[in-house]
């Protein structure tokens, strides 16, 4: 058997701390994932978000809910977001808000994009 170089070694330290570090570090969300997500909040076929809400570039927003802003300060938690566009009913059973996901209005995956964008304002 042979023994190790010392590059060999080195490059496997680098791959071990790399991996670790891609386990403790916080994966962020892509941009093409943020653009599709309001690409469907836009669509007024898919999430249609500006029905009820405000949002910074969209056009004709409605008011019956509240303006999307300062979002990851509303909601720190994004599980808590996303559950609140799966079904905000859970929470509030008066909510004018669709039930999304319960309802299967868009896919689990669009929901995921969503919450991505809406993370961003």
């Amino acid at each position: 058997m042979r023994k190790p170089t010392r590059s060999n070694l080195a490059s496997s330290a680098v791959a071990a701390v790399l991996a670790c570090m891609t386990l403790i570090m916080p994966i962020s969300a892509s941009a093409d994932a943020v653009e599709d997500g309001k690409k469907i909040a836009f669509d007024r076929k898919k999430g249609n978000c500006l029905a009820c809400h405000a949002i910074a570039g969209g056009s004709m927003p409605g008011n019956i809910g509240p303006p999307l802003v300062a979002m990851k300060a509303r909601f720190p938690d994004k599980a808590k977001l996303r559950a609140q566009i799966w079904d905000a009913t859970a929470k509030n059973a008066n909510s004018m808000m669709p039930p999304f996901g319960k309802h299967k209005i868009i896919s689990e995956k669009e929901i995921d994009k969503v919450v991505e964008f809406i993370l961003t304002l």
